[in-house]
């Protein structure tokens, strides 16, 4: 295997393997310094903004209503959450299985916004970083170059369209859950590593207040990314990892 100069995986290697473990995990590589063009996008403001319409009008015509059925700010959750787990998903990844962070701007970070499914998602060349031997160094790594670089970015761009900081974060932690149940799927001997690491960015700022765990340890964020709502008189089907599922029992 092709070794970089950290002498690891190189990281067209490192990339081939995190995408076999699933779509959500899937990137491709662009250099750094000639992000590619059309139909590759950044993730700008207003595209993101086409996005959440999109995916407004989506769910309005799956749940068989008006496009104006959904409220903006559920769909504008609904989008943040999906692409949260695209951008999440491969930096856990590259952590579990190579001990390296992901470091990159949002800016940097180029996309195909197709709806239905995952996201085609291209980062730069240089976004892989050195390994980091320990889980907490590492933890503080991904924790620092991830969720308070490009995935806070997103949030933001995104909670221009009315969703609250809470919820974005608690997509956010759902995000991170969601991603080491994925690789645990795909890789059963790193379940326990991959758990562990998200626990360990779990219980790191900005997303220590946003995750619990029920009696029988399984987690539980402390919001709701709002997506029953988009059903016929806001009645439909809650998530997994939902606080109200909580409330309701």
């Amino acid at each position: 295997m092709t070794r970089d100069a950290y002498g690891t995986a190189a990281p067209g290697a490192v990339i081939e393997e995190i995408a076999a473990l699933g779509p959500f995990f899937a990137v491709s590589l662009h250099p750094a310094a000639a992000p590619p063009a059309g139909p590759w996008q950044p993730m700008s403001g207003p595209l993101l903004a086409e996005r959440a319409a999109g995916v407004r009008a989506y769910l309005a015509a799956s749940g068989g209503q008006g496009p104006d059925a959904v409220e903006p700010r559920v769909a504008a959750s609904v989008a943040h959450l999906g692409l949260a787990a695209r951008l999440v998903s491969p930096a856990l990844a590259a952590a579990v299985l190579y001990g390296r962070p992901l470091h990159y701007d949002l800016d940097a970070v180029r996309w195909q916004p197709a709806l239905g499914g995952p996201v085609p998602v291209s980062l730069p060349d240089d976004a892989l970083r050195p390994p980091v031997p320990a889980p907490d160094r590492l933890a503080d790594a991904a924790a620092g170059h991830m969720l308070d670089g490009p995935l806070a970015e997103l949030a933001r761009r995104l909670g221009a369209l009315g969703v609250s900081p809470h919820i974005l974060l608690g997509n956010t932690a759902s995000a991170v859950n969601g991603a080491a149940t994925a690789l645990s799927a795909a890789r059963p001997e790193l379940a326990a590593r991959a758990r562990a690491f998200a626990a360990l960015l779990l219980d790191r700022p900005p997303l220590s207040a946003q995750s619990a765990r029920t009696p029988a340890g399984a987690f539980r964020r402390r919001s709701c990314c709002l997506i029953y709502r988009a059903a016929p008189d806001r009645g439909g089907a809650l998530c997994g990892d939902c606080v109200l599922r909580a409330a309701t029992g």
